[in-house]
């Protein structure tokens, strides 16, 4: 039997559902550079950086479509959510803005051009870590995809600056190349404890320091992609003020999204999106005849 980790079998995978890029529309964010130039950095490293993607309009739009959701105070359950943190889940459903982050041109060219045209979104959440919030385990996006490493990515994860990211304020902690590392243990990795674990530690106790980690600064509006495989982390927030960001995530179209997309997304909703973010949740076909509903394309049944 074929291993689908094995990279060669997942880039036939992906030929299935081949795209071409339209270089054109992307012209304006790629500073000169062929869009396959950044993906050989994204390749080599786990990532990549576009600073200054969304206008400050967009910015604000965003933050007004999330205010009523996060004065709900609800904070995260454990050590992995963050308790001092606000996370929102669902947001296709809350709002429409949220859809053209998912759908974002940028974004979504490096998810289909690693994941294939009828790629999925996996989960699409805030997150806004409040002051005194600690360090996040280590954990890379599709973990829940287990397949030995080093392996192929399965997911490719957005990292949309609502607020300025900076040292002080818990950026997003990366281990560059990591992505390509064996299935060796990490210290501060994610374990099954940190699913229950509710204490509050302190900021300055850190048992995942890494000597080769990054903190990824980010101005606000501006773009991180990391591959489902790199290492990373939330990081602790020892300013006075919150963190926000949204992450959008992908992940190819035969796996199982970690959020349930289409109960996430009421099909009067759904039906009232984008054709894109529609098939982004599930209302799409993974060939040759993956997602079918009753026989048809599941795109006629929501139409009806």
């Amino acid at each position: 039997m074929r291993d689908i980790a094995d990279p060669v079998i997942w880039e036939e995978l992906k030929l299935v559902a081949k795209l071409s890029i339209d270089e054109t529309e992307l012209s304006s964010w790629l500073h000169g550079r062929a869009f396959d130039d950044w993906r050989a950095d994204f390749d080599r490293d786990g990532y990549v950086i576009f600073e200054n993607i969304l206008p400050h309009q967009q910015v604000a739009v965003i933050r007004d479509a999330l205010k009523p959701h996060l004065e709900k105070g609800v904070t995260g359950r454990n050590d992995f959510e963050g308790v001092n943190t606000n996370r929102v889940y669902a947001l296709l459903a809350k709002s429409p803005v949220f859809a053209d982050l998912a759908t974002h041109p940028l974004a979504l060219a490096f998810a289909e051009a690693d994941l294939g045209s009828d790629c999925l979104l996996s989960a699409c959440l805030a997150i806004n870590l409040h002051p005194e919030e600690s360090a996040q385990p280590w954990h890379y996006d599709d973990g829940h995809i287990v397949l030995p490493r080093p392996r192929s990515s399965f997911g490719v994860s957005a990292f949309w600056a609502i607020d300025d990211m900076t040292e002080a304020n818990g950026a997003t902690e990366i281990l560059p190349g990591s992505h390509l590392w064996p299935d060796d243990e990490l210290a501060g990795a994610l374990q099954p404890t940190d699913f229950v674990n509710t204490a509050v530690r302190d900021t300055d106790n850190d048992p995942g320091a890494h000597p080769g980690a990054i903190k990824v600064t980010l101005s606000s509006g501006s773009l991180m992609l990391a591959k489902g495989t790199l290492w990373h982390r939330g990081g602790a927030n020892k300013s006075g003020a919150p963190r926000l960001i949204i992450t959008p995530q992908y992940c190819p179209g035969w796996a199982r999204q970690l959020e349930n997309q289409l109960l996430a997304v009421p099909p009067d909703i759904a039906a009232g999106l984008p054709e894109r973010a529609r098939e982004l949740i599930g209302y799409s076909i993974h060939s040759p005849f993956m997602g079918y509903v009753d026989g048809v394309h599941p795109r006629k049944v929501l139409e009806r």
